[in-house]
């Protein structure tokens, strides 16, 4: 493949609800720009971006795959991205690198919640954009219903720019309303043939909404406009273009990804219409071949033959291979050895990467996700992707004893390539959990590490750290008395325990020697240790205060070891008599829905034994709902969120206190732990 000028580079993501034929669309344009000879079909797990044993079993995309293609005098890098929500960080990072979007919409299913959901993004990032209508080939679609709601829904400035001819099978073209030409497919490529006269009432509606979008975007077609003058061809392409670079209009084009209808037509869209790298800035990320080299690393892939894979964008200047480099975040050199470009799975070898086009690279030893690779004259340092936290937490243990350390590594590889997975130990409970968006993502870990790393493993909920606590006082002595031929052993203590602020207080009221002071030091030792292991389930004990006000030694048994197991035994004792009750961690949770779900998402938090303390309408009429509920209650709540709202809903939670277990709740845990 030839080096493009950054000019000629069009970088965009492919986005939409899953299903909606994303897939199917890249395999269509690989095959209209003749990369491919031959289509593949997800269906039939030979597609080009569809390359992983996972895709390729489960049928739908899990991360983002790269098809760079030529067209005409221009490089498009389409980036296939997942539809399902567990894996909106691969959109995330996609975004990121990507100035424009392609939205796919399935023409049978409407407006979707990923359809919804990319247009949000997209907007909020403010990228030019392009929506295809995909299966017009399908039965039972009412198109002129499905724009009204999407111009309803998403915005006026969403204006089609294709009209189709046919209905189900007899789909076969459109009209061009920028060209006002009628285009057939045959098989091939699209021919121009006359418009129809039963569409060109249609016609001339879209037409009249195109040329007044467009007549908005300037002044002085503004003037044309309202003086009835006809706009010529270059003032209606110049404005289309000006509209859409400023997110001012949406144009959709309409088709069928698996006949190729319409493909064509789109990729003339994309190179005519949508952005540049040097058109437009991305966050803080401003593409130009001036500056040194930088790159923003996008994404890492774990290949078991060639080891790590680091995908880069390139920002500024141009790289070639043999090159040292500097990794900014990591503050340290690297050494570049080879670079390609990467369609699908395969590697296409090239000499230089210039900046706005898409690399990559192999066995970069510390460079990762979100790292900036940059020449050491010029230090830079990219923002890093905003990834949404994890809200779905599952122990995870090995099926053989020995796969402990195996799994660590291969957990740390998936950590690599997804950062919205998390790998932690609980220090509390002593497991091991892993943490993701939702249930399918944690089931393809599991997968992955079965299949690709060769470790079994089970999923199960994690245990609640749950505390103990006292509510009441007692007064008790503890004593340890022991003989054994030679020299015994001998501590006393008298101990009141009783309720603190603190986690733990330790005081002594010893008088005249009861107990040396040599010794009291390990009598708080014995009771911090104790402290680990309470007496109604073993957890941690809190909130406590012991006062050491009297004991007695003997003069040759008393050492520090049997005051510390005197201790242990007043605590035991102790905590029994004073009104043990457990505790459990309560979280706060914020809530962000649509406001139709409020009642639904109030009651389900009263189910849970939640309080909702607050809520908050955002400028998009969404609402913020802050609750607090037990962790308990909440263990799968990214779960039963999304089927509440229909995925519409997030929600982010992190600790607030310890309250008192509910006594038929508490006994039915104790039990199980005991």
């Amino acid at each position: 493949m030839q080096t493009y000028h950054t000019s000629q580079i069009r970088n965009v993501v492919l986005l939409g609800h899953g299903s909606c034929g994303k897939t199917t669309l890249g395999e269509s344009i690989l095959y209209a720009t003749k990369t491919i000879t031959r289509k593949g079909k997800v269906e039939e797990k030979n597609t080009i971006s569809d390359f992983n044993k996972e895709e390729m079993n489960r049928q739908f995309s899990i991360s983002t795959s790269i098809l760079p293609v030529e067209w005409k005098n221009i490089k498009i890098n389409m980036l296939d991205t997942p539809g399902y929500f567990d894996f909106y960080g691969e959109v995330e990072s996609a975004l990121k690198i990507c100035e424009s979007a392609v939205i796919v919409v399935d023409a049978s299913s409407g407006i979707e919640v990923g359809t919804e959901k990319a247009w949000k993004l997209t907007e909020k990032e403010e990228k030019p954009k392009i929506i295809f209508i995909n299966k017009l080939d399908k039965e039972n679609i009412n198109l002129n219903k499905l724009i009204d709601n999407l111009r309803d829904k998403l915005g006026l400035k969403i204006v089609p720019v294709t009209i189709p001819t046919g209905k189900e099978d007899s789909f076969k073209g459109f009209v061009d309303i920028i060209n006002m030409v009628g285009k057939r497919y045959n098989g091939e490529y699209c021919e121009d043939v006359p418009i129809s006269d039963e569409v060109q009432e249609e016609v001339n509606k879209y037409r009249d909404i195109l040329i007044e979008s467009i007549a908005e975007t300037d002044e002085n077609l503004l003037e044309k406009f309202f003086n009835e003058e006809e706009f010529t061809e270059e003032e209606i392409r110049d404005g289309l273009k000006k509209a859409i670079l400023n997110n001012n209009l949406v144009p959709v084009v309409m088709g069928s990804a698996i006949n190729d209808i319409g493909v064509h037509t789109l990729l003339n869209m994309i190179d005519n219409y949508l952005p540049s790298p040097e058109d437009i800035t991305l966050s803080n990320i401003e593409i130009n071949n001036q500056d040194p080299f930088s790159a923003f690393v996008f994404k890492t892939i774990s290949d078991p033959f060639v080891g790590k894979i680091s995908l880069f964008k390139v920002c500024t200047g141009k790289i070639s291979k043999d090159k040292e480099i500097y990794n900014a975040n990591k503050e340290s050199a690297e050494k570049l050895s080879n670079i390609f470009i990467m369609r699908g799975k395969n590697h296409i070898e090239v000499n230089e990467i210039i900046a706005g086009d898409i690399g990559a690279t192999t066995k970069l030893q510390i460079t990762g996700t979100g790292d900036t690779l940059c020449d050491k004259k010029r230090i830079i340092k990219y923002e890093k992707v905003n990834y949404p936290q994890p809200c779905l937490f599952l122990a995870i243990e090995p099926r053989s004893k020995g796969d402990e350390e195996k799994i660590g590594i291969s957990l740390q590889k998936i950590v690599d390539e997804d950062p919205t997975f998390t790998v932690e130990r609980n220090k509390e409970t002593k497991e091991l959990l892993i943490g993701g968006q939702g249930n399918i993502q944690l089931d393809i870990a599991v997968s992955k590490l079965k299949n690709t790393f060769g470790v079994d493993v089970d999923l199960k909920d994690p245990k609640i750290p749950y505390r103990e606590t006292i509510k009441g006082k007692s007064d008790v002595q503890g004593k340890h008395k022991k003989q054994t031929g030679g020299a015994g052993q001998y501590g006393d203590v008298h101990i009141r325990f009783e309720p603190s602020e603190n986690e733990f207080e330790f005081q002594e009221e010893i008088f005249g020697g009861a107990v040396p002071r040599q010794y009291i030091p390990a009598v708080e030792k014995g009771l911090r240790e104790s402290l680990e292991k309470g007496v109604l389930a073993g957890f941690p004990v809190v909130n406590v205060r012991a006062i050491l006000y009297d004991g007695s030694y003997h003069s040759v048994d008393s050492n520090e070891m049997a005051f510390k197991i005197a201790a242990s035994l007043a605590f035991k004792k102790g905590i029994k008599e004073a009104n043990p009750v457990l505790l459990e961690p309560i979280m706060k949770i914020e809530i962000l829905i649509p406001e139709e779900y409020m009642g639904e998402i109030m009651g389900d938090m009263n189910k849970r034994r939640g309080k909702i303390l607050g809520m908050e309408q955002k400028e998009d009429g969404s609402q913020l709902v802050i609750a607090e509920a037990p962790h308990s209650e909440i263990l799968k709540y990214a779960t039963d969120l999304r089927s509440m709202t229909q995925a519409r809903g997030t929600f982010t939670m992190e600790f607030l206190r310890y309250e008192e277990v509910p006594h038929h709740m508490s006994e039915k845990i104790i039990e199980e732990f005991q």
